[in-house]
């Protein structure tokens, strides 16, 4: 059962180009079912060998398992679909006679809106780094400006290479595999960053010449997600912001901000990287926060 695992798992690094946090998500929620399974004879006396044993019944009391754990509805969900993928997959691949969680609901997620903070807390966040003159506090700069100007991942942002950059043409190129990867035009304020960076902080945080990562950390190896969190919090502690302040709060900002200065769907959900233009539509039902409108997006200054 474990190998059917790891070959749905490579199918999706293979054939889908799935980010590493996708697999890694897969392949806990799909271990989670199989210890479920490999101990389901404790819960009715039924042994469980083959996935051919796996019936609705089961699946249904797993996900009872599930709920009875005090999960998060949102994470309930997430699982459920894992688990419907990963059937649906071996019964087109005739691994299985008849897929146990056709007929299984996925459980409804209360939607929570994206959070957000205001122009003139981000323009307060984005100066931040400019009261010091170190290479790391040019990294920081550049990296700050980059997530707002792109509205990125931060996983897009850390695996971010030298040759992802163009500063002639004011674009960067990110995306998780190549299938999925596009282009992100950067606004003024990015590029004298990001050209500042390369110029004068980079060189003083480089070790290895060979080194091909953007964005780098002390020890002149790339950033990782953590690091680039634990930059973010320094900052929004330095420049007073009480309100939570992640990496994905300056994407969903930058959504917010992109939308609500007259910018259409479809062109939020590209610059994003959304598969589904339904996963975009949720800005549309926020209201962006009232601040200084001075924050500028694509050389123009944002009026709120």
């Amino acid at each position: 059962m474990q190998k059917q695992i790891q070959t749905y798992l490579n199918h999706l690094a293979v054939d889908e180009e799935s980010s590493e946090n996708t697999i890694a998500a897969y392949r806990n929620d799909l271990g989670q079912l199989y210890t479920y399974l490999a101990q389901y004879s404790e819960v009715d006396g039924t042994t469980i060998t083959v996935w051919d044993d796996v019936t609705f019944s089961v699946v249904q009391n797993y996900v009872l398992s599930l709920r009875d754990r005090n999960y998060a509805s949102s994470t309930v969900a997430r699982k459920v679909a894992a688990v419907k993928s990963f059937f649906e997959y071996m019964a087109k691949h005739g691994d299985i006679q008849q897929d146990a969680t056709a007929l299984l609901a996925s459980p409804k997620v209360k939607k929570h809106l994206p959070h957000t903070i205001s122009y003139e807390e981000i323009e307060r966040l984005l100066e931040a780094p400019l009261t010091q003159n170190s290479p790391q506090a040019k990294r920081d700069s550049a990296l700050l400006e980059t997530l707002y100007a792109t509205g990125m991942r931060v996983t897009e942002l850390v695996n971010l290479d030298l040759a992802d950059l163009d500063l002639q043409n004011r674009q960067i190129i990110c995306g998780a595999s190549n299938r999925r990867r596009r282009t992100a035009p950067l606004n003024e304020r990015a590029t004298g960053a990001l050209t500042l960076y390369m110029e004068e902080g980079r060189p003083g945080l480089v070790v290895q010449p060979e080194e091909m990562a953007l964005f780098l950390n002390h020890r002149g190896q790339r950033l990782t997600r953590q690091g680039l969190w634990l930059i973010i919090k320094r900052y929004v502690k330095e420049v007073n912001i009480e309100e939570p302040v992640t990496p994905h709060t300056l994407r969903h900002s930058f959504a917010a901000h992109l939308l609500n200065r007259g910018a259409g769907l479809r062109e939020v959900q590209r610059r994003l990287g959304h598969a589904s233009l339904s996963t975009t539509q949720v800005y549309r039902q926020m209201r962006v926060v009232e601040g200084d409108s001075n924050v500028i997006i694509d050389g123009k200054p944002i009026k709120d």
